[in-house]
């Protein structure tokens, strides 16, 4: 029998453990075919360093349902790029690992970097005829990976989303005086979660009045306007803005501040762009103005789970098992939507190469107004995904959840 070996990369989501939930199980299931499931801790870059754990010896049933609905990556994460060089020494170490721990099936649960990972290992797998297959299983708030409907992770996302800013829109309006509250939320060139903010509105012309996505250039001008347009509708105005929203020439509005720094794989860290624009609004219109950054919270908040996103992750991640089992290689599970009325929604595998490196935009067809608005057709699209609550184990008042840096199977 061959073993299993899985890791997490990239940002967590609130849903990734559902996915390593998913792989875990369906793994376990499948005694008489597969060995040992073994965890990678910190993804690639640990496994480099041989920290591993043996996660059926490891985690109870118990902990296992537990870890379904934990948030962040159980396992640890990593942003480690692989050589783009094939002849790397670095890929024949990687390959005598996994022989020397028989693992015949190699799973990685990440975004497009991680994909890329999934991409190289199965091409230098196919060059020295190793018969480990490498499965990618999606994951993501941003929800930009193309070939798939949706990613894991986008579903509970956009529910954070949606829930706080029209807890923010509440508090906004308490007051009588004129103000503007501009929420920042993560997107570097895509804007999905940004976009997820119309779904607070109660009816049409709600809070938020005014949102920004990176797709359409951002014009200091024409954003004076729009908020001098809106003040003849309503005393408060709030207004969500992608981290990543950029003018005609493409520089990014955070860089009217301080230049933005560079992480480990050359992305410009954006943030700031909220402050940058309540300045201009205090400055423009003199009137009651803050800014709020949603942050990490966008992709930890177990709170705000979102029942179909952890469904749906479990799923991912047994169909990545299904699918190395099956004989698959270098491929990446992709959901695929057959039904709208009602939502319906199936698992299938995509060729990894042609997902990694590339991005899905947020379509422009549904970016509506002078580009600060977004379109009733994306709303039909998102409300399947943020649907059902998710009951979490809690104690003394706090949730409970699997907390792997005490121990293996320790709880906080």
């Amino acid at each position: 029998m061959k073993n299993v070996i899985v890791g997490q990369s990239g940002g967590p989501t609130a849903v990734i453990n559902g996915s390593l939930y998913g792989v875990i199980r369906e793994a376990l299931a499948h005694s008489g075919e597969i060995g040992h499931v073994y965890g990678m801790i910190h993804g690639i870059e640990g496994f480099l360093q041989d920290e591993i754990l043996d996660l059926g010896k490891e985690l109870s049933g118990e902990d296992l349902e537990l870890l379904k609905v934990t948030p962040a990556a159980y396992l640890g994460s990593c942003r480690y790029k692989l050589p783009e060089d094939l002849s790397s020494e670095v890929y024949p170490m990687l390959f005598e690992k996994l022989e020397c721990l028989n693992v015949g099936y190699f799973l990685y649960i990440g975004g497009n970097d991680s994909m890329d990972t999934v991409s190289k290992l199965s091409r230098y797998g196919a060059r020295i005829g190793s018969t480990i297959r490498f499965i990618g299983v999606p994951k993501t708030i941003d929800n930009d990976l193309v070939e798939t409907d949706h990613t894991p992770g986008y579903g509970s996302a956009a529910k954070y989303v949606a829930g706080t800013v029209r807890e923010i829109v509440l508090d906004s309006s308490v007051y009588f005086q004129k103000s503007v509250t501009i929420v920042e939320l993560m997107g570097r060139h895509a804007g999905w979660v940004t976009a997820a903010s119309v779904l607070a509105r109660k009816y049409e012309g709600d809070n938020p009045v005014l949102i920004y996505l990176p797709e359409s250039d951002f014009d200091l001008e024409d954003f004076a306007r729009d908020l001098e347009e809106a003040f003849q509708k309503t005393h408060y105005i709030l207004v969500c803005v992608s981290e990543g929203i950029h003018d005609a020439s493409g520089k990014f509005i955070c860089e009217y501040g301080d230049e933005a720094q560079l992480d480990n794989f050359g992305h410009k860290m954006l943030t700031g762009c909220g402050k940058i624009l309540e300045n201009f609004v205090r400055s423009r219109f003199g009137v009651k103005v803050r800014s709020v950054e949603l942050n990490v919270n966008q992709r930890c908040s177990g709170a705000f789970l979102s029942a179909a996103d952890l469904e749906e992750s479990a799923l991912a991640g047994r169909k990545g098992v299904e699918s190395a089992l099956a004989g698959e290689n270098g491929v990446m599970v992709a959901f695929r939507r057959v039904g709208d009325t009602p939502y319906q929604m199936e698992c299938t595998t995509v060729d990894v190469n042609r997902v990694c490196n590339q991005e899905k935009p947020f379509p422009l067809e549904w970016i509506a107004g002078r580009g600060n608005d977004i379109s009733p057709a994306f709303v039909d699209y998102a409300r399947p995904l943020i649907t059902g609550e998710v009951n979490r184990p809690v104690e003394d008042g706090v949730a409970v959840y699997l907390y792997r840096e005490k121990k293996p199977g320790g709880r906080i």
